[in-house]
């Protein structure tokens, strides 16, 4: 690593909106982690303690309250993911971008 370079990581480590930025990035993923965290377990608890619940029949068919509702944790982890990815897209990357150019 060129010596310019570790001046402008140094540059980009003092700056307070780096530090901002890295404060509301950190802020916004653990709070989609706990929102999959509390969908997950909350499936599983009820798996464990309140098994007639899901097995309920759905229109007196063999498919049961528990499939969808299992269906709809993981379709729920894609979209957590999709909006992490559709806000690092849309803000972060960008405000990461200024910042980069204004160490230069």
């Amino acid at each position: 690593m060129s010596s310019d370079d570790a001046a402008r990581i140094e540059r980009i480590a003092r700056d307070p909106e780096f530090h901002a930025l890295v404060q509301r990035r950190s802020r916004f993923a653990w709070g989609l982690s706990a929102a999959m965290v509390v969908i997950y377990f909350s499936f599983i608890l009820t798996v464990a303690f309140a098994p007639s619940l899901l097995a309920a029949p759905l229109a007196n068919g063999t498919l049961t309250i528990g499939i969808p509702i299992g269906i709809g944790v993981i379709l729920t982890a894609f979209v957590l993911t999709g909006i992490y990815v559709r806000r690092a897209n849309a803000d972060f990357d960008v405000e990461t971008q200024k910042i980069i150019e204004r160490a230069s």
